[in-house]
């Protein structure tokens, strides 16, 4: 099932749009299906369930880190993430950038961008956005190198709202892009998940999150 899974959704996807293997919840043994079908890139929202993987799974995986990060548990995320798609506050980014300082270390990371109407949800306004980009590039945040957004559409079976959520995101993005031109490597639209990435790609995406429409519902 996950191998032919893979292929319907790689089958579907624009060059250059990168495929997120979201694999929360699921054992490792799972995981490596995927693998052996070909895919590379993996996801954990739980620091604790990351860092246990890891050392599981064979060393060219290219993990990403899609959850909130106490700044407490940022050792067991930041030697290992190739990408932080979840830097939701000022806080956590100041503790990151501290962290990469420390150990001499440059972490990529996405801003994400609140975009969902729930309140649960966590993430900068536009005004945070623009002004953490601001700083960065006057020189702040020396240690991250920031590639682009990530926001989740508003949990909703109204296609309508899903579509304005992802045009803010891209609309942010493209005035992002055109104010700071200097930021070159802020290329990266993290949106799009099992419900909705097919929408996310009429808005840019280049990154999709996908992980029950690859591995079915979770198992613990």
């Amino acid at each position: 099932m996950i191998q032919e899974n893979l292929a319907r959704i790689r089958g579907a996807l624009p060059e250059g749009v990168k495929l997120v293997a979201v694999s929360k919840f699921h054992p490792v043994e799972t995981m490596m299906e995927a693998y052996e079908a070909g895919q590379r890139c993996f996801a954990e929202n739980r620091p604790q369930e990351f860092c246990a993987k890891v050392p599981r799974m064979p060393s060219d995986v290219e993990w990403h880190f899609t959850g909130h990060i106490q700044t407490n548990k940022l050792k067991l995320v930041l030697p290992y993430a190739r990408l932080v798609q979840s830097v939701d506050s000022l806080r956590l980014l100041q503790a990151i950038d501290r962290w990469g300082a420390a150990n001499d270390k440059t972490i990529n990371a996405l801003l994400q961008f609140h975009l969902g109407a729930e309140e649960t949800k966590g993430g900068f306004d536009e005004v945070g956005i623009v002004s953490v980009l601001r700083e960065y590039a006057d020189g702040a945040y020396g240690h991250v190198r920031f590639r682009g957004l990530m926001g989740m559409a508003t949990f909703t079976d109204d296609e309508s709202v899903i579509r304005s959520d992802f045009a803010r995101i891209r609309d942010l993005k493209q005035r992002m892009n055109a104010a700071f031109p200097q930021l070159s490597d802020f290329t990266e639209l993290s949106i799009g998940m099992s419900g909705d990435w097919r929408i996310a790609l009429e808005y840019g995406a280049t990154i999709i999150r996908i992980g029950t429409a690859i591995f079915g519902h979770r198992q613990y």
